[in-house]
């Protein structure tokens, strides 16, 4: 016999509260989750069906403080017209050039790692 997917695992316990009647506290207690799991569960499966069952990312959609395209260009570009230019360099001449939030000299130095110029 083939052992179950986390998926139906999950679709075993809400049809436990769904179809048979049961409580949230005995199907939870006889599966070894919270109660609070249980219900996000139940949540899940009236929101999206089956599929709301399956295992979901924790990454992030995405990161209000990451430096921008634009930023990261202006690095690049400083530092190709000044290859002996370091990031601490850069930083200071952004911020010199009251740049609108100037990037910290990790953020640079982060910048110039992921376009391989460091």
């Amino acid at each position: 016999m083939r052992e179950m997917s986390v998926t139906e695992q999950r679709y075993k316990a809400v049809l436990a509260v769904i179809g048979d009647g049961r409580t949230v506290d005995e199907v939870a207690r006889d599966w070894g989750i919270s109660r609070r799991t249980m219900h996000r569960w139940l949540a899940r499966y009236e929101g999206d069906g089956l599929e709301g069952l399956n295992n979901r990312s924790h990454r992030p959609a995405h990161c209000p403080h990451q430096t921008s395209p634009a930023l990261e260009a202006m690095v690049l570009e400083m530092r190709r017209a000044h290859s002996y230019w370091g990031a601490r360099r850069i930083a200071f001449e952004l911020a010199r050039k009251r740049v609108e939030s100037a990037p910290s000299e990790s953020a640079v130095y982060r910048c110039l790692v992921r376009a391989a110029v460091i």
